[in-house]
C-alpha cells in the first residue's frame, strides 16, 4: 500500500526535544509522546564509553510519525536511521517529519510489518544482523482487553493481536547484528512478556522501572538487551519522572528528566 497523505486539518504541529524538532502528528489517532522520547535516550549511542566511529546503524520498528528515530538522528549526528512502519498516513507523516526536519541524508523510512516476525524484515528487503541498534515501542493493549477506538490508526497502533509481541521480538532479532542491542519502551505489567519474548535472543537484560512520581507503581518500563549474551539481568534503581517537592511548580518534570524531554540528553541504562 502506498503512503497516504492526511487531511493537513487533522494534524498538530509540535516541538520536542526543546524545538530541536518539528512533528507533524495526527490530532486524534496515534500521538507520540513522553515514552518515545525516554526512549530514544535510552540507546547507547554517544553515551558513556562510545567512540564516534562505532556502528550506529539503528532501526524503528513500528516507527509511528518518527519521533524515536528522530530523536536519535538528532542527538547523535553519526547515527544512521531506517523507521519501519505499517500503516500509510503515518509513513507518509514520517517521511515529512524527516525533511522538514533537515535529516534525509540519515533517515529513511521504509513501509512495512514488523508484525510478520523475522519473514517481516525479508520482504522489507533487510538482511539479518544488519543494525547495530534497534527500539521498538509496541503497542501496548492486546484486542479484546479494553474499549477500542473508533480511530482505526490509534486502535491499531494502542492495541495488537495477543501473542504479537513475540513476532515483533522475532523482528528485532533477526535484524539485530550479534552483540547489538535492543531497547523497548512498554507497560509496567507485560514484564513477563517482554522478558519471556526477549531472553531466548538477547542476554545482559536491563530493566529501567519507570514511576510518576515517587510511592507510586511503576507504570512503564524500559528494557534493553545484547544479542547473544549470557550475562545475567539487572533491575536498575527506577526512574521517577515528576519533582514533587515543595518548591515545584505543578506537575513539573526533575531536572534529569527535563534535560532528556528538552535537550537531549541521554538516559543512561
Amino acid at each position: 500500500m502506498r503512503a497516504t497523505e492526511p487531511n493537513s486539518a487533522d494534524l498538530t504541529d509540535d516541538a520536542f526535544l526543546g524545538g530541536a524538532l518539528q512533528i507533524l502528528q495526527p490530532k486524534t489517532a496515534y500521538r507520540a509522546g513522553l515514552d518515545a522520547v525516554l526512549l530514544a535516550a535510552a540507546v547507547p549511542v554517544l553515551s558513556r564509553g562510545a567512540r564516534p566511529d562505532h556502528d550506529v546503524s539503528i532501526l524503528d520498528a513500528g516507527a509511528g510519525v518518527g519521533v524515536v528515530g528522530l530523536a536519535i538522528a538528532r542527538r547523535c549526528p553519526a547515527a544512521r536511521l531506517t523507521l519501519v512502519e505499517i500503516e500509510p498516513q503515518l509513513v507518509y507523516l514520517a517521511r515529512e517529519n524527516v525533511r522538514r526536519n533537515g535529516l534525509t541524508d540519515r533517515v529513511v523510512v521504509v513501509e512495512a510489518d514488523v508484525g510478520q516476525g523475522g519473514a517481516g524484515l525479508a520482504a522489507a528487503g533487510f538482511a539479518q544482523g544488519q543494525f547495530a541498534h534497534v527500539v521498538a515501542n509496541p503497542p501496548y493493549q492486546t484486542d479484546g482487553t479494553g474499549s477500542r477506538s473508533p480511530d482505526p490508526i490509534k486502535a491499531k497502533a494502542h492495541a495488537m493481536a495477543a501473542g504479537s509481541l513475540e513476532a515483533w521480538i522475532r523482528f528485532l532479532a533477526a535484524a539485530t547484528k550479534a552483540g547489538g542491542t535492543a531497547t523497548i519502551v512498554h507497560r509496567a505489567d507485560a514484564l513477563p512478556e517482554i522478558l519471556a519474548t526477549l531472553s531466548p535472543r538477547f542476554g545482559a537484560l536491563k530493566v529501567l522501572p519507570v514511576y510518576p512520581r515517587a510511592g507510586e507503581p511503576a507504570r512503564r518500563l524500559i528494557v534493553q538487551g545484547i544479542k547473544g549474551s549470557k550475562a545475567p539481568l539487572q533491575l536498575l534503581p527506577g526512574l521517577v519522572l515528576h519533582d514533587d517537592s515543595d518548591d515545584a511548580r505543578p506537575h513539573a518534570f526533575r531536572s534529569e528528566i527535563d534535560a532528556i524531554l528538552r535537550h537531549g540528553a541521554p538516559l543512561l541504562l
